[in-house]
């Protein structure tokens, strides 16, 4: 068992260390409250997660519609990703992920016992991962996402239960650090520090904690340090989305704007010709490869020439992408029914159950048709390149210099 007990300021707290696929862990927690009996009991979930993992009909409220409107696809596709690669971790030992953390919950309201969910919003971390990665930091993300979203590697109990020993959990902190460093700050340096300010809030003079046995040396740490004063309970900081700055508002039309004059340089210095050249290669390569992710998505027909039309429309227009536009079609012409969302974690688990899904189709959908765009745009603009090296001395003639 991982565990650590702390004694600050006349209080006692205990962290509690699990894996949260393992069937040890349950009887850990369940065991170590029993014992206890602390005055409240804190848990690394959201108020959003402890009502994912404590109502099983949860997903049956989800409206996929509304969740493409709110932009939130791709957190949604990300979220579904990590959580069917902890579903499948757990499956040999017959345990659902977070079971732990739900055992955590229903031992404590057995007992009267207080309980606090002390961790980020998931929604908030995943879009904090995102917004903090390069370029190149966001192309290492998705490839790890899709790696471990079609992935079959089974991990045994035992090594598992491994997972909880301070040298395992070391090796994996490393290697997460030096692969996608940005991605471990978000997910674990800037949530040991957030856990651990909530923690601290935490009422009572003994309080036993139930998180990952990831976070247990830097909540530790964060706790020694909250306790001495040396370091503040305000994270607000870290408890929001980062706001685009004017900079980056301003680069996100740099693309659409450079693109529209271009265009337009290619009328005036290069004639109708040229500047119907550069015009229809922008269409062709945009709605083409927008329409290649949507079949690829096996999207419906009707979705399919949505991407086709639309995508060199929204490519211009920082506001909208065209996965969120397809992304919607494709939910109205064909509707989820309730077993998909009954099964939606299930059918995660392969690449069969994507396509058998109709929720997971959408997504697929939202995000093929994206990437499409994206490449479209990138080698429209390439082409762009070749087209003007034709009227190249035509605009050089003209400089006032």
């Amino acid at each position: 068992m991982s565990t650590e007990t702390l004694h600050l300021n006349n209080r006692t707290i205990t962290l509690v260390g699990t894996a949260h696929v393992s069937a040890a862990s349950i009887e850990e927690v369940k065991n170590a409250i029993e014992n206890l009996s602390p005055d409240s009991v804190a848990i690394e979930l959201d108020d959003k997660r402890r009502e994912s993992i404590s109502d099983n009909s949860s997903w049956q409220k989800m409206d996929i519609v509304k969740v493409l409107r709110s932009k939130q696809g791709f957190l949604l596709l990300a979220n579904t990703v990590l959580a069917s690669y902890q579903k499948r971790m757990g499956n040999p030992a017959g345990v659902k992920p977070g079971d732990e953390l739900l055992c955590a919950l229903n031992t404590a309201q057995e007992k009267n016992i207080p309980t606090v969910m002390v961790d980020r919003p998931i929604s908030v971390t995943l879009q904090r991962a995102w917004a903090k990665n390069s370029f190149w930091g966001k192309c290492k993300l998705l490839a790890s996402l899709l790696a471990s979203a079609f992935s079959k590697e089974e991990v045994s109990p035992e090594k598992i239960e491994q997972l909880k020993q301070k040298s395992e959990m070391d090796s994996m902190m490393d290697e997460l650090s030096d692969y996608l460093p940005k991605v471990k700050e978000v997910l674990i340096d800037e949530r040991d520090r957030y856990l651990a300010c909530n923690i601290w809030k935490c009422s009572g003079n003994n309080i036993l904690c139930v998180l990952g046995a990831g976070h247990l040396n830097g909540v530790k740490a964060h706790l020694v340090r909250l306790a001495t004063g040396s370091e503040s309970t305000d994270c607000s900081d870290i408890s929001e989305v980062p706001k685009k700055t004017l900079g980056g508002k301003i680069a996100s039309w740099t693309i659409p704007v450079l693109i529209v004059l271009l265009i337009i340089a290619g009328f005036v210095y290069g004639g109708v010709q040229a500047g119907k050249q550069m015009l229809g290669s922008w269409f062709l390569w945009n709605g083409v490869l927008a329409a290649l992710g949507t079949i690829l998505a096996c999207g419906h027909p009707l979705t399919i020439l949505v991407s086709l039309l639309g995508a060199p429309f929204t490519s211009l227009c920082p506001f909208i992408g065209i996965g969120i536009v397809s992304g919607i079609v494709q939910a109205l012409l064909c509707k989820p029914k309730v077993q998909d969302m009954e099964k939606m974690s299930e059918d995660a688990l392969s690449v069969k159950g994507f396509y058998k899904n109709r929720i997971l189709r959408v997504l697929l959908v939202f995000f093929l048709s994206s990437v499409g765009s994206s490449v479209g745009t990138f080698v429209a603009g390439a082409s762009f390149v070749r087209i003007i090296s034709s009227f190249f001395d035509k605009i050089i003639a003209l400089l006032p210099f």
